[in-house]
């Protein structure tokens, strides 16, 4: 027992200490660039979006000023590179983005298989169906051979099919962007 939990705490203090190395050389490359890349949607208003000038805003635009503002005292040191779902995490895995500042559900999975770390989250929403009144639906579960949009290869897709076997209801066609 005692020799088990030893390993444990070995480990624990392995990653940790592998994740602060990590995130010191990003920091380090960062500031030899001289600006904070940033990965963003592609357009989310009210989370990050640019307007008709091209400047970006949005409550994940503030959080990358923020963030270029506490490493070089300038909220203006920032770029920012629009990802779509299926990029976002190869981007920042091979370092084309600095940090991930985006919708991204926060996962397990994600953490162990893709090697992140999601620090803290800034946003917590929850997920639901809306559908036109005229349709006369009571129950999502009604919704088999209906087309329901999300996006493609994200955690909202896999809540979808997970959320149609749990209730034995037929799955809607689904339809990606």
């Amino acid at each position: 027992m005692i020799y088990a939990l030893a390993s444990i705490a070995v480990g624990l203090t392995a990653g940790l200490l592998a994740t602060a190395a990590s995130a010191q050389a990003t920091l380090t490359s960062v500031k030899q660039k001289g600006i904070l890349t940033c990965g963003s949607n592609r357009g989310a208003p009210g989370f990050g979006a640019p307007d008709a000038q091209g400047n970006w805003t949005g409550l994940d635009v503030d959080l990358c000023r923020a963030i270029a503002a506490a490493i070089f005292d300038d909220p203006t040191k920032v770029q920012f590179v629009p990802l779509s779902a299926q990029d976002r995490f190869t981007a920042l895995q091979s370092g084309q983005v600095d940090v991930l500042a985006r919708n991204s559900t926060a996962t397990m999975s994600r953490d162990a298989q893709l090697g992140l770390e999601f620090p803290a989250i800034n946003y917590f929403d929850g997920q639901g169906f809306m559908v036109r009144k005229t349709l006369g639906l009571t129950s999502a579960k009604e919704l088999n051979g209906k087309s329901v949009c999300t996006d493609q290869g994200t955690t909202t897709e896999l809540n979808l099919a997970d959320y149609f076997r749990a209730n034995n209801a037929g799955a809607p066609s689904s339809r990606t962007r």
